[in-house]
């Protein structure tokens, strides 16, 4: 049977598919269960289960070997940039939210001899090895653009852009610029990567749109100059390894006279890092994957508002945060993923605290 679904995924992939046009997508089936939680001011939340689904199709078009057209389309709320989720069932009676279509993603790129860039909306050009600065369901509008050299067994990359910032799937509002530089190297079957790179947030407090409801505690009105350096090792032992690294520091300097009362009883919690071991790989039919995540991230060390969203239940709870992150994932057929994610976190300045079960379903074609 799994031989016959296998065959029938890789014809249906050759139907959407061809040298210069391709169709792609995933749809995503979750059941969430959130308990045992504890409220800033004491109080106990209530406990909260729920199934959600996520679905996406997307075009890329090659006309020639040099330039590539693309759009995608996605599920979830006119007004989230980031969950792109919808609550098909909650079984605590909860609201379950809006259910829209929008698309996050039209581009054109262009590529040669190492150059890379692109126009339009799309991912952020940035190596990052999980999404705790950035969520992957953000995707900004703007320029971006960079090279690639490689030499012996090892590579240097360069990533710069300036975008405009989603608040909501229809409104921007503010201003991303960055920078990055990546290098990596081979030795003996192992990989090592190391980065560092800059993301400047400049906000634009006269437009309206920056006090949109996802742009929390006044995040539409501030600015961010957050420094990111990551390290990551792949170990081939037999099985294989992967360990890392990620570094925060949020080097804006906040007035102790800033209007905003938020931002001064904040000003110094600007640090944050993740270490991560991974263990196994989620590339082919039959294998699996154990992961272990531990985050400590400081109020102001990331934007919240453009951070995993994956954590905790309240919001914003990207930063403020400590915690825990156990992963197993396995890939039963070729296009067909399963991936259970259990975590455990607590603010660092006060008694609010959760636990958070995920159990994803995921489907590619």
């Amino acid at each position: 049977m799994a031989g016959f679904l296998s065959m029938a995924g890789s014809v249906q992939a050759d139907m959407f598919s061809s040298d210069k046009f391709k169709i792609y997508g995933d749809f995503r089936l979750r059941f969430e269960a959130d308990w045992d939680s504890q409220k800033a001011n004491g109080s106990e939340r209530e406990d909260r289960n729920r199934a959600r689904i996520r679905a996406r199709v997307g075009f890329k078009y090659n006309p020639t070997d040099n330039f590539t057209y693309g759009a995608r389309l996605r599920t979830g709320s006119d007004n989230n940039h980031l969950s792109p989720h919808i609550t098909i069932l909650d079984f605590d009676d909860n609201n379950t939210g809006g259910a829209d279509f929008n698309f996050d993603k039209w581009f054109i790129k262009g590529k040669a001899n190492g150059l890379w860039g692109w126009v339009g909306r799309n991912s952020l050009p940035f190596w990052k090895q999980n999404e705790m600065f950035w969520d992957d369901d953000a995707t900004p509008a703007g320029l971006a653009a960079g090279y690639k050299l490689g030499f012996g067994g090892s590579e240097l990359q360069v990533n710069t852009a300036y975008f405009t910032l989603p608040t909501g799937m229809h409104k921007f509002s503010g201003n991303l610029g960055l920078g990055q530089l990546v290098f990596s190297t081979k030795f003996g079957g192992n990989k090592l990567t190391a980065a560092a790179g800059f993301l400047n947030f400049d906000a634009n407090p006269d437009d309206p749109d920056a006090e949109h409801s996802t742009l929390w505690d006044n995040n539409g009105l501030r600015d961010y100059k957050i420094w990111i350096g990551s390290l990551q090792a792949k170990f081939k032992v037999g099985i294989p390894l992967t360990v890392g690294l990620d570094w925060m520091h949020n080097a804006e300097d906040y007035s102790e006279t800033d209007p905003d009362p938020f931002t001064v009883a904040n000003r110094d919690e600007t640090d944050g890092y993740v270490a991560s071991i991974k263990v196994g790989k989620l590339k082919n039919q039959g294998d699996w994957l154990l992961g272990y995540y531990y985050a400590r991230i400081e109020t102001l060390a990331v934007h919240t508002s453009y951070a995993q969203d994956d954590w905790g239940r309240w919001n914003p709870q990207p930063s403020n945060m400590k915690g825990h992150e156990f992963r197993f994932a396995y890939k039963p057929l070729a296009y067909l993923s399963i991936v259970g994610r259990l975590y455990s976190i607590e603010d660092i300045t006060d008694d609010q605290d959760g636990n958070r079960f995920r159990l994803d379903f995921n489907y590619k074609f």
